[in-house]
């Protein structure tokens, strides 16, 4: 929907909501050590307030604060199915026997880099890093601090892993949404995504080898290993049996069945396994289902890694979420956040520059208007006739979009992605950042190429610049968070 201001919007309009939330963020995080949350409401006020003086009617303000929410519903869905599974894996034994039998296979000099190829493997065939993240990334985190292997390190090579298979994969959400708002076919996007994102992904393994290397001569105790495995086996009932809900889940989704019931019935598949397997009543199925799984096997060590998941766990990102796309639905509407990002279209003459303001567009989209969508959509819609104008094939926008808009959102902290990972993984995104390699390297890798010229797909001709804005509309709209 069009904006309705009566007046031009000045680049100092647009950023003093940006320029009050990140003040308001550095004093409640840094000085007080509170949450974002008020803050986040804060920078709603200034916003709104820049809107009302811009002559927007409160009405659509309001308007644009709901229609932010409502991009992330299906997203806070998945956050509180998530939060019922895991209280249930813990509880029926599903995560205590995928941390057993990976403390069995894995070593620390190759943890990392393994954890990464495998959530890569399963994100490739599922198309969510959610997912990923959910099941064998909470698995992942425990082998790792039963390793010895700092849980910021394993967290950074979980979602490094998950978001590179969800780039790749044609059935990802994201990877779909890239190229039908720039108006590029699916599988043109994939293989031009590979020329920077398997180089990235190489480079990453290599750096998460060295870590290794470099975690496994720290002297590390290994008799904790034994009795990490020892408590497990004493607490639980590890049956092979209980690897079935996490294959079963990766499945469904591999078959296009949508994350949420897949969610829903892996859930319900841990509660069954818990009555079944462990002989757990249905009151404490349910008390894990909701307030969590609270663990008492006498090992401090093994009751801080399974004391965690449930409904209630999830409420506080919940929230979180809530104001963030508030926050970034007012920018939107007011036209706001479009202000800011023609201001950087200025500066962009090259390919090279085009091609680096669209990452940093999508970026700025990612902690403004905190929602990986948004940061795909919104730049995409704006920098589009720009690279037809320039001869640019759409290719070059699509994966400029993935590489600025998803590729960094679990890197925000108070993003949809950020929250649901740092919430699933119990790693703060802060703590987790330095070690996202995978996030961290395919946008320079972009970049760079770009600024080089090497492999830039320019249009055969003016007549093709850009499918109809039919086509994009009817594809645009994402099902499911990836």
């Amino acid at each position: 929907m069009t904006t309705t201001s009566t007046k031009p919007v000045a680049l100092w309009q647009a950023l003093l909501p940006v320029a009050a939330l990140i003040l308001f963020l550095f004093v409640q995080i840094s000085i007080f050590g509170g949450p974002p949350h008020l803050p986040l409401i804060l920078g709603s006020v200034v916003a709104a307030a820049t809107g009302l003086i811009l002559g927007h009617p409160w009405r659509e303000i309001e308007e644009g604060m709901v229609e932010g929410i409502v991009i992330a519903m299906k997203a806070i869905l998945i956050l509180m199915v998530v939060g019922i599974l895991i209280g249930t894996w813990i509880v029926s034994g599903i995560v205590p026997v995928l941390i057993d039998y990976g403390l069995r296979l894995l070593s620390p000099s190759y943890f990392l880099a393994a954890a990464c190829v495998i959530c890569s493997v399963v994100s490739v065939a599922t198309g969510s890093s959610w997912t990923t993240a959910g099941t064998v990334g909470v698995a992942l985190i425990g082998i790792g601090h039963g390793l010895g292997v700092p849980p910021p390190m394993t967290a950074g090579a979980i979602v490094s892993g998950a978001y590179f298979g969800d780039k790749i994969s044609p059935l990802s959400d994201s990877t779909n949404l890239s190229p039908a708002v720039a108006g590029a076919e699916l599988f043109d996007h994939v293989q031009y995504m590979l020329i920077t994102a398997i180089p990235a992904w190489i480079l990453s393994l290599a750096l998460y080898g060295m870590l290794g290397l470099s975690v496994q001569n720290a002297a590390i105790d290994t008799t904790q290993v034994d009795a990490i495995r020892s408590t497990l086996a004493a607490s639980f009932h590890l049956s092979p049996l209980l690897l079935l809900p996490p294959l079963l889940v990766i499945a469904a989704v591999a078959f296009r069945i949508p994350a949420l019931p897949a969610l829903i019935g892996g859930a319900l598949l841990g509660g069954v396994m818990a009555l079944w397997i462990q002989g757990t009543s249905l009151q404490q199925v349910a008390v894990a289902a909701h307030d969590g799984y609270t663990a008492h096997t006498g090992s401090a060590q093994v009751d801080e890694l399974l004391s965690r998941g449930g409904l209630n766990s999830m409420m506080e990102t919940v929230a979180l979420v809530l104001c963030a796309l508030t926050f970034g639905g007012i920018m939107e509407r007011t036209g706001l956040l479009r202000r800011l990002a023609d201001s950087i279209l200025k500066l962009a003459h090259s390919t090279g520059s085009l091609v680096l303001a669209t990452v940093g567009s999508c970026i700025t989209t990612n902690i403004v208007a905190p929602d990986q969508y948004m940061s795909i959509i919104v730049p995409g819609r704006m920098y589009r006739e720009t690279y037809a104008a320039r001869g640019l094939a759409p290719t070059n926008l699509s994966r400029a979009l993935e590489a600025g808009g998803t590729l960094s959102s679990p890197l925000v902290p108070w993003n949809t992605c950020g929250a649901f990972m740092s919430t699933a993984l119990m790693v703060s995104a802060g703590a987790y950042f330095p070690y996202a390699f995978l996030n961290l390297i395919t946008p320079v890798l972009v970049v760079l190429v770009s600024f080089a010229g090497f492999r830039i797909a320019m249009l055969p001709a003016a007549s093709d610049a850009a499918p109809t804005e039919t086509r994009v509309a009817a594809r645009a709209e994402p099902s499911l968070p990836s």
